[in-house]
């Protein structure tokens, strides 16, 4: 889907696509971290993005669905925190290297050699000491979990992560489970999770 599909896609929707409330995952892991300076890129509708500048970051959300940073805008104003929105491609976009204590990748699908490029951009843009978090839809939901993309091609596995993540320290790289409600019950979505740090 380009720009135009997700930008139709955000329009087409009452409400938010998303929950308004932030990953788990991201919950998980950056809940303690201190405060910082940081880059969401693929940002949607800017609900870890917001979240974070709840607790004190200065966030960058970058997504290039123009309906979608419109939304994440009126979701800060509703919060009461400021975000610096930017309307831009992460495939092409050049984020500022070693300036981020934080560098979130949640939910960007890609066929692999796009998702590599911009993952090497991320990690070259975490400052020492800062933190490079990813979550995704994993390659193994296609038979064990439910949910997520339908394309083993812009589906994910922390192996693949950590390969295109020169530089970063790896603290952890795994396929976790995230229960999901239906309408028949509880069943688990499988995400890749990767968290790391820039000596």
């Amino acid at each position: 889907m380009d720009s135009a599909d997700w930008d139709a896609r955000y329009a087409n929707a009452p409400d938010l696509v998303w929950t308004a409330d932030p990953n788990r995952f991201v919950v998980a892991e950056t809940a303690d971290l201190p405060p910082g300076r940081a880059l969401d890129l693929a940002a949607g509708e800017g609900r870890n993005a917001v979240w974070l500048a709840e607790r004190g970051w200065r966030v960058t959300a970058v997504d290039f669905s123009a309906v979608a940073v419109r939304r994440g805008q009126e979701l800060a104003r509703e919060r009461g925190v400021d975000v610096d929105w930017q309307v831009a491609d992460v495939t092409v976009h050049q984020p500022e290297s070693g300036a981020y204590d934080l560098v979130l990748v949640a939910y960007l699908h890609l066929p692999r050699p796009d998702l590599a490029a911009v993952l090497r951009r991320a990690a070259t843009a975490v400052r020492p000491g800062g933190s490079f978090v990813l979550v995704g839809h994993d390659l193994a939901n296609l038979t064990a979990g439910t949910g997520g993309p339908q394309d083993p091609a812009v589906l994910q596995t922390p192996d693949a992560v950590v390969a295109e993540l020169p530089g970063l320290r790896v603290h952890r790289a795994e396929t976790a489970h995230r229960p999901v409600r239906t309408p028949d019950g509880t069943v688990d979505a499988l995400d890749t999770v990767v968290v790391a740090t820039r000596p």
